[in-house]
């Protein structure tokens, strides 16, 4: 499993001057990487650098096909969760919590981030260091980059990882990561670490592969720069009355905690923070678990955009807070992968945007379920049920 850590619309740590048009994706490879060169080049880059640099690259196919294969965002959250968040996963997080606590310290003290929060990426992410991936890092940028589907987002990876090769901080042959182009234990792009890389262990050097030190406090500072907000909470496990408003559930709305609680939302441990604007998430529909999010929840959708990630992973740095296990309910049935591909078409039909159709319950589909679910005078909890799928 991996993540888009920084995969985001970020502007260019270096400017592009108006003579370095970007070459166009597709078409081919070699030309392609032509382009990619004159552009380097335009940008300041020596030649004899850029050649060094690209000595090495090639299209790896392997990676085009793990871009294509990502099954597993296609699990309700219940049976996500419970694959990811293992016992030992557990285990090995209360350890590293107490092995790196001047770290986390650090982390806390510096950026305002918890232990828990970074531990459950470092976790997800690579088994804490364990698993970082054995793709070629710049082939992988380079491949995703000429591909056409998602070239804005991988193209500047490859000047950010040439700059790092200038700096001596990456070797264009023996650099390896995730498929994406991810780097270290937790897996940030070479942007984002040219922007948030900190020498925690004080060597002198970044070293987000074999330096918990330093990958933990990149990790803290790159969250800080996204917005996480210090002292706040980011996610907490409620129960909800059976005759809730349901159409107000989903993160599009957002109310002070305090009205949560008149509407008899009420905290499964702790107290709901009345002053902070949460929403109600619902994963698997109102029978199933329920949780306030507050702002920090926000900033997970920086680090991966799926729902299903992004919820396991802020439940996961609960958990690990000392939170505990969710309370599953009964969710109702979900759609298998074709019958949710039908919704799709037939949501798309009747004039939503829910994007490629691709069998995953994403934001578009859900916030299009939960509209046609309040047409059709269902509750509207933007879970998607058989039910449903033949009042279409």
């Amino acid at each position: 499993m991996r993540s888009v850590f920084g995969i985001v619309a970020a502007a260019m740590l270096v400017a592009t001057p108006a003579v370095a048009a970007p070459a166009p994706c597709g078409g081919s490879f070699n030309t392609w990487l032509k382009g990619v060169k004159d552009e380097a080049i335009a940008l300041g880059h020596k030649a004899g650098t850029v050649d060094k640099f690209l000595a090495t690259a090639r299209q790896d196919s392997r990676t085009l096909k793990a871009d294509r294969a990502q099954g597993v965002f296609k699990l309700g959250f219940v049976d996500f969760s419970r694959r990811v968040i293992s016992q030992n996963r557990m285990t090995n997080g209360k350890r590293n919590a107490a092995k790196y606590a001047s770290v986390f310290a650090r982390t806390q003290g510096d950026y305002g981030v918890p232990a828990g929060v970074l531990l459950a990426f470092w976790a997800l992410e690579t088994d804490f260091g364990a698993v970082q991936g054995d793709f070629n890092t710049l082939n992988s940028l380079l491949t995703l980059s000429h591909d056409c589907r998602r070239p804005e987002l991988f193209r500047p990876q490859i000047f950010a990882a040439l700059e790092l090769f200038e700096r001596g901080n990456f070797d264009p042959a023996r650099t390896t990561g995730a498929w994406a182009g991810e780097i270290g234990m937790v897996q940030m792009l070479p942007e984002d670490i040219l922007r948030n890389g900190v020498d925690g262990d004080g060597d002198g050097l970044v070293s987000l592969k074999t330096s918990a030190p330093d990958a933990l406090l990149s990790g803290a500072k790159m969250l800080r720069g996204l917005g996480w907000r210090a002292g706040e909470p980011w996610l907490q496990e409620v129960s909800v009355p059976k005759n809730l408003n349901w159409s107000k559930s989903g993160l599009t709305t957002k109310m002070p905690g305090r009205d949560w609680e008149r509407m008899g939302i009420k905290p499964r441990q702790g107290k709901i923070s009345g002053n902070l604007p949460a929403s109600l998430i619902l994963p698997q529909g109102r029978n199933g678990p329920a949780f306030l999010a507050y702002p920090n929840f926000d900033v997970y959708f920086e680090w991966n955009q799926s729902f299903v990630y992004v919820t396991t992973a802020a439940y996961f740095a609960t958990r690990l807070s000392g939170a505990p296990v969710f309370n599953a309910g009964k969710p109702d049935a979900g759609l298998n992968d074709g019958q949710m591909k039908s919704l799709q078409k037939k949501l798309v039909r009747k004039g939503y945007d829910v994007g490629k159709i691709d069998g995953i319950l994403g934001a578009k589909t859900r916030g299009a379920v939960q509209a046609e679910q309040k047409r059709l005078g269902m509750p509207a909890d933007a879970w998607p049920t058989a039910a449903l799928l033949n009042k279409l």
